[in-house]
């Protein structure tokens, strides 16, 4: 279970949440009414809220008044955070209840602190993730690849001047249309995952999905290392030259199969069809 699933069915009490900014965003209300033995936990919250103002926290400044179904089932401004801001109003609040997921962050804060010191321990930590998940051995080696090629290209779009997420997401989707025929958003939409959500494309990959991938943006870095490009134009051009020696290779592959490599299924749905078909 994520820390966004625990926090909408947090000790079996349902917490209300809606959508904004492309995250879910949580009633403050609800989530004191689970922690507190309060009669009325949006009394409990006015009073928390003043005092943490009067301590200066930050906490309060990125709550955000938006509307969610009441109890007589009308739309009301109530006062919602996203995932970070509710972990912290949690450590907030002094209630036994509360207990359980401040151990939880304290442990998180503990391990990040400890991957900074040793960064394998990062790594390690993620192949143990994706093996809970259910991933194979092979799956969870071409991922954690991936995942240093990618650092290594972002790495590299630093070094020609390239900083901005937004112009990461343009440049990752030069080398995907390349590659693939869709961008990452056209990606997900094909796989028919849930627009509503964080998940990562690359986590519902194939084998070969991920390998097209991790070779589009190896070629991609490499290009750039020698030929320095400066600016977003020349910064495109080269993703799209990437990309499209993986495409040209996916195409190749494709007519040596005969069949596309691009799959509408996530790699997690194939793995539950395999697992159905062997039980």
């Amino acid at each position: 279970m994520n820390k966004e699933t625990a926090i909408v069915m947090f000790k079996e009490k349902s917490i209300r949440r809606t959508w904004y900014k492309e995250e879910w965003w949580f009633s403050v209300v609800d989530i004191c009414s689970a922690l507190t033995e309060s009669a009325d936990a949006g009394a409990y919250w006015r009073k928390l809220k003043q005092r943490l103002t009067q301590e200066g926290s930050e906490t309060v400044t990125i709550c955000h008044g938006l509307k969610l179904q009441a109890q007589d089932g009308k739309m009301r401004i109530t006062d919602c955070a996203n995932t970070e801001g509710i972990l912290r109003i949690i450590q907030s609040i002094p209630s036994p209840k509360a207990e359980p997921f401040k151990r939880w962050l304290a442990k998180v804060g503990y391990e990040r602190i400890q991957e900074i010191e040793d960064p394998a321990l990062a790594q390690e930590r993620m192949k143990q993730l994706y093996e809970q998940k259910g991933y194979p051995k092979d799956w969870i080696d071409k991922r954690l690849r991936g995942m240093a090629i990618r650092q290594n290209l972002t790495d590299e779009w630093k070094e020609r001047g390239v900083t901005e997420q937004t112009d990461y997401a343009i440049l990752t989707a030069e080398i995907s249309k390349a590659t693939f025929g869709m961008t990452p958003a056209e990606y997900k939409q094909y796989k028919n995952l849930p627009t509503k959500s964080k998940a990562n494309l690359r986590d519902h990959m194939t084998d070969l999905e991920l390998i097209f991938t991790m070779l589009s943006e190896k070629v991609t870095t490499e290009i750039s290392k020698q030929e320095k490009p400066k600016g977003m134009p020349a910064n495109k051009k080269v993703a799209k030259r990437g990309g499209n020696v993986a495409g040209n290779a996916r195409k190749e592959t494709e007519k040596e199969l005969g069949k596309s490599v691009i799959s509408q299924d996530s790699y997690t749905q194939l793995l539950e069809t395999s697992k159905g078909k062997k039980d």
